[in-house]
């Protein structure tokens, strides 16, 4: 019985390492009062971190359903990662400079 509940247990690792699925980690810049970019695809569970470039501080936040943040105000050199966890669309902007403007996309 030892035997067979080892085999077992070596086929449940193996079969649950078979299905994890490795999570992206993407970086978008603040730099110029902008976003490096203005629209970003992502996937459930993947990170966007955030590095303010400027020399002055950012606040960046989304009150979007999909998922709503606060990461307050920080100075240049910092950055702060959002993990997006359910699909959907995320707007996000700057409380500091509402000009800036970043649309992120999670899908499945």
């Amino acid at each position: 019985m030892k035997k067979f509940t080892s085999s077992m247990a070596l086929f449940l690792l193996v079969a649950s390492a078979a299905t994890v699925v490795h999570a992206k980690d993407f970086e978008v810049a603040q730099k110029d009062k902008k976003f490096s970019q203005k629209a970003l695809a992502v996937k459930v569970g993947d990170s966007v971190n955030f590095k303010n470039q400027d020399p002055f501080s950012h606040n960046i936040y989304s009150l979007s359903d999909t998922k709503t943040f606060d990461l307050g105000s920080y100075p240049q050199g910092q950055s702060k990662t959002v993990v997006f966890d359910k699909p959907g669309t995320v707007e996000i902007e700057c409380a500091i400079h509402p000009d800036m403007k970043l649309v992120v996309e999670v899908s499945k």
